[in-house]
């Protein structure tokens, strides 16, 4: 099985499929894609990346988005400009004033970010320190901007402290979405992973001086630790994580194993507890995840607070719900995250 092949394939396929990648789950595939070609060198997909990010923001028809940030590329862009792959004026432009836009996002009265079109509800969701906390610290890192690293940090961590289960390790999704003060009573697969991501680009690239780092390695290691007795004899994580009836679900899988592989690259997870875990994880994606042609299996579809009345927000509305989808848009970054960084090993 070739790793790198698998990814970059996943994404040709995506390509393929949709008029135009773009999304905040586009976007995170074009990232993985930029991770690959970052770690190989290989100096055609460097291209290819610059002038897939290129085309942002004025050759993409934009929808309605949660972040502005997406218009301009939003994760990969200030990744590629970060690791000085895209150097040009108009780069470095728009990555800083949507540093800068971002820092003035709505948020709710704790000051996490909420959803910008009823601020007035304070919905919040963990979906969003996937969105925010790269995107900040990358750009705190390339232009030496303390208050975006700040910031990016702060958003996951005030994420973490109003969304674990102490009783378990694991996330909710939301608060608000279901009514005033209630939180969603799910521990959903793909949610879990969005935390999971945000501490895993911390651990990964916060300086080894950071004062934020010790909370962030804290908080990634122990949350890494509550996932791994859930995954499933196939080596995936389910829908509902904890579940043992409920099906078993891709996108969560490859962002939960990406976090793995990174943890254990570093040496922040000890390979004698959970390499076992990510072989047989790499192994299920190849297996299960991803066919011949690069298409994807298992994945849920678009999922915020699903359900509606009493059922709104219940673990039976993201479990019985939804089924697993074939080419859901969210699969393709996770699985290829997971595979670019099995090909590091």
């Amino acid at each position: 099985m070739n790793h790198t092949e698998t990814a970059v394939k996943l994404y040709d396929h995506y390509e393929s499929i949709i008029s135009q990648v773009k999304h905040y789950y586009g976007l995170l595939a074009i990232y993985a894609l930029c991770r690959v070609a970052d770690r190989t060198g290989d100096t055609a997909l460097l291209e290819r990346c610059r002038a897939i990010l290129s085309r942002f923001p004025d050759e993409i028809d934009h929808p309605k988005y949660n972040f502005p940030s997406y218009t301009i590329g939003g994760i990969p862009r200030v990744f590629m400009r970060m690791r000085n792959h895209m150097t040009d004026e108009a780069t470095t432009h728009h990555v800083r004033e949507y540093a800068d836009e971002m820092m003035t996002a709505a948020r709710d009265d704790r000051g996490i970010m909420c959803n910008p079109y009823f601020p007035e509800k304070q919905v919040i969701w963990i979906d969003v320190a996937m969105a925010v906390t790269p995107y900040l610290l990358f750009a705190g890192l390339t232009f030496d901007e303390p208050k975006y690293i700040d910031e990016g940090v702060n958003q996951t961590f005030m994420m973490y402290d109003e969304f674990l289960n102490p009783a378990n390790g694991l996330l909710h999704q939301s608060k608000n979405a279901n009514g005033p003060g209630r939180y969603s009573d799910d521990h959903w697969g793909r949610g879990n992973g969005w935390g999971l991501i945000a501490l895993t680009e911390l651990v990964q690239y916060l300086p080894s001086d950071s004062p934020h780092r010790a909370e962030a390695e804290r908080l990634f290691k122990a949350h890494c630790a509550a996932l791994l007795p859930h995954q499933t004899e196939r080596g995936l994580w389910r829908q509902e994580i904890p579940m043992e009836t409920a099906w078993e679900e891709s996108s969560g899988t490859g962002l939960i194993l990406y976090g793995y592989g990174v943890g254990m690259r570093l040496g922040l997870l000890d390979e004698s507890e959970y390499l076992t875990a990510f072989e047989r994880g790499i192994d299920a994606i190849h297996a299960h995840c991803v066919n011949d042609d690069g298409s994807a299996e298992l994945c849920c579809p678009g999922c915020m607070c699903p359900g509606q009345g009493e059922e709104k927000g219940t673990v039976a509305a993201y479990v019985d719900g939804y089924k697993p989808v074939k080419d859901d848009g969210h699969a393709f970054a996770p699985l290829m995250l997971a595979l670019d960084e099995a090909a590091r090993r």
